[in-house]
C-alpha cells in the first residue's frame, strides 16, 4: 500500500468537537472543486483524442480508401491495447501516485495522437490505435480509484456523474470543432483537414499533462489545501464507509475469484457497448440523415450531448440522495435502448433521428456513472485498483466489438439499422442483469 493511502487508510483520533452536517458539506465542496472540474478537464481531453476518428472518418476514408469494416476495426482495436494494460497501470497508479501516473498517460496519448498525421495504410491504422489504447489505459479507471481516495461511497454517484459529464462535454465542444477544423484548415500547408484535427487535438493532452503534475495531490494527506482538520474529517468518513470485508479479501486472486467482478463486467459490456456505438458512430449515423458539412454535422452531433449532460446529472444526484442504484440504472438503459430503436427506424428523418439519438445518449451516458457506484461499494484500496481495472477492462472490450460490428453490419447491409437494434438489444440484457443484481449491492 502507498503511503498516502495508508496514511488515509489508518484510524484516526476523533477531535474534541465533532464536525457538524454544515461542515461536512463545506469540506466536501471545498474537495469537490478543487479535484474533480480539473479531472474532468483532463477526460474531455482524453475522450475528445479517443474518438474524433469518428470525424476524422468523414474525410480520412475517402482519402485513404478505407472501408467502413477497417474504419470500425481500427477505432475498435484501440480497446484491445487498452485491454491488456489497464490492469498493470491501475496497480501501477496505486503505487506510485496519481499525479505522476495520470500526467505519464496523458503526455504519451498526446504525442501517439498527433502521430496520426502520418497513417497512410490499414496497418499502420491499426498500430496507432493500438499503442493509442496501450497509451491511456489506465486513466478513466485510475481516476475513479482516484475518487475512491476523497469521497465515501454513498456520495460517488453524483461526482462520478460530474466527472463524466466530460463525455457529452466533449461531445458538445469537441463535435462542432472537429466539423469546423477539418472544413477550415482541408488542404492547409499540404495537410488534409483529418491531419489537421489530429494535430491540433493532441496539444491539449500534452500540456495539461504537464500541469497535473504541478496541480494534483495523491491523496488527502498531501494536500496542503486542505487543514489537518479538514484532513481528520476526511479519513474517518471514509473509514466509517469502508466494507469490512475488504480487511479479508484483498489479494489479486481474491478480486478475480469473486463472482460479483464478473457480474459487474458484464452490466459494464453491455452498457459500453451502447456508449461507444453512439459516440464513435455518431458523425455517420447523422450524415446518413441528409446532412452535409462537416461544421453542420458536428453542431448536429453535440444536441444529444447536451441532452445526456443534464440527465445523467439529475440521475446521479437522486440516485446518491435516495441511496438507490437499480433502477437509476434500468430506467436510463430502456430510454437508451428505445431511443436507438426508433432512432434506426426513422434513420432519414433527421428530426425524427436527433430527438431518439438524444433519448440514447441520455439513457446510455447516464448508465456509466451509475453503475460505477456498484463495484465502488464493496471494493477499496488495493482490490479496489484491481477489480476496477478489471471490470473496466472486460467492459470496454465492447469498445473493440461495437465499432467494429457497426462498420461490419454497415458494409453487409449498406445500413446502420440492424447495428443499432443491437446496441438496443445489449442495454436490454444490462437493465436485466442490473435488476438480478442483489438489493444490499446496489443500495449503499
Amino acid at each position: 500500500m502507498s503511503s498516502y493511502q495508508a496514511a488515509a487508510s489508518r484510524p484516526v483520533a476523533a477531535s474534541a468537537a465533532q464536525p457538524g452536517a454544515a461542515e461536512v458539506e463545506r469540506t466536501y465542496k471545498k474537495v469537490f472543486w478543487r479535484i474533480v472540474p480539473f479531472l474532468m478537464l483532463c477526460y474531455v481531453v482524453a475522450y475528445l483524442d479517443r474518438v474524433n476518428v469518428g470525424f476524422a472518418k468523414l474525410q480520412m476514408s475517402q482519402d485513404l480508401a478505407f472501408s467502413e469494416t477497417v474504419f470500425g476495426l481500427g477505432a475498435g482495436v484501440f480497446f484491445i491495447g487498452y485491454f491488456l494494460f489497464e490492469l498493470p497501470s491501475n496497480i501501477l497508479m496505486h503505487r506510485i501516485g496519481a499525479k505522476i501516473w495520470i500526467a505519464r498517460i496523458m503526455i504519451t496519448w498526446g504525442l501517439l495522437s498527433a502521430l496520426f498525421v502520418f497513417v497512410k495504410t490499414p496497418m499502420q491504422f491499426y498500430l496507432l490505435r493500438f499503442l493509442l489504447g496501450l497509451a491511456e489505459a489506465g486513466f478513466y479507471p485510475g481516476v475513479i480509484l482516484y475518487l475512491t481516495y476523497w469521497f465515501p461511497s454513498h456520495r460517488r454517484a453524483k461526482i462520478i456523474a460530474v466527472f463524466m459529464s466530460a463525455i457529452p462535454v466533449s461531445g458538445i465542444f469537441g463535435n462542432p470543432l472537429s466539423g469546423w477544423i477539418m472544413q477550415a484548415f482541408h488542404h492547409s500547408s499540404g495537410f488534409a483537414g483529418w491531419q489537421w484535427m489530429f494535430l491540433i487535438e493532441a496539444i491539449p493532452a500534452v500540456a495539461i499533462g504537464i500541469a497535473t503534475i504541478l496541480y494534483l495531490d495523491n491523496g488527502i494527506a498531501g494536500a496542503k489545501w486542505l487543514s489537518e482538520r479538514e484532513k481528520r474529517l476526511l479519513t474517518d468518513e471514509i473509514a466509517a464507509a469502508q466494507p469490512q470485508e475488504t480487511n479479508q479479501k484483498h489479494s489479486l486472486g481474491a478480486v478475480f475469484r469473486d463472482p460479483r467482478t464478473w457480474w459487474m463486467s458484464l452490466i459494464y459490456f453491455a452498457f459500453v457497448t451502447g456508449q461507444y456505438g453512439l459516440t464513435f458512430w455518431m458523425p455517420t449515423l447523422v450524415k446518413s440523415t441528409g446532412v452535409s458539412g462537416a461544421f453542420n454535422i458536428g453542431l448536429l452531433s453535440a444536441i444529444p450531448f447536451l441532452c445526456a449532460i443534464v440527465v445523467m446529472n439529475v440521475m446521479g444526484h437522486s440516485a446518491d440522495k435516495r441511496r438507490e442504484r437499480r433502477w437509476h440504472l434500468i430506467v436510463p438503459a430502456l430510454f437508451g435502448a428505445v431511443g436507438f430503436t426508433v432512432a434506426a427506424s426513422f434513420a432519414d428523418n433527421t428530426v425524427v433521428s436527433i430527438a431518439f439519438l438524444s433519448l440514447a445518449a441520455a439513457g446510455v451516458l447516464t448508465c456509466a456513472p451509475l453503475f460505477w457506484s456498484l463495484p465502488t461499494a464493496f471494493m477499496s484500496g488495493a482490490s479496489a485498483a484491481a477489480g476496477i481495472a478489471i471490470i473496466n477492462s472486460i467492459g470496454n472490450l465492447a469498445g473493440f466489438a461495437s465499432p467494429y460490428m457497426i462498420g461490419y453490419l454497415k458494409d453487409l447491409t449498406h445500413s446502420t439499422r440492424t447495428g443499432m437494434y443491437v446496441l438496443a438489444g445489449m442495454l436490454v440484457i444490462g437493465a436485466v442483469a442490473t435488476w438480478l443484481t442483489p438489493a444490499k449491492l446496489v443500495n449503499r
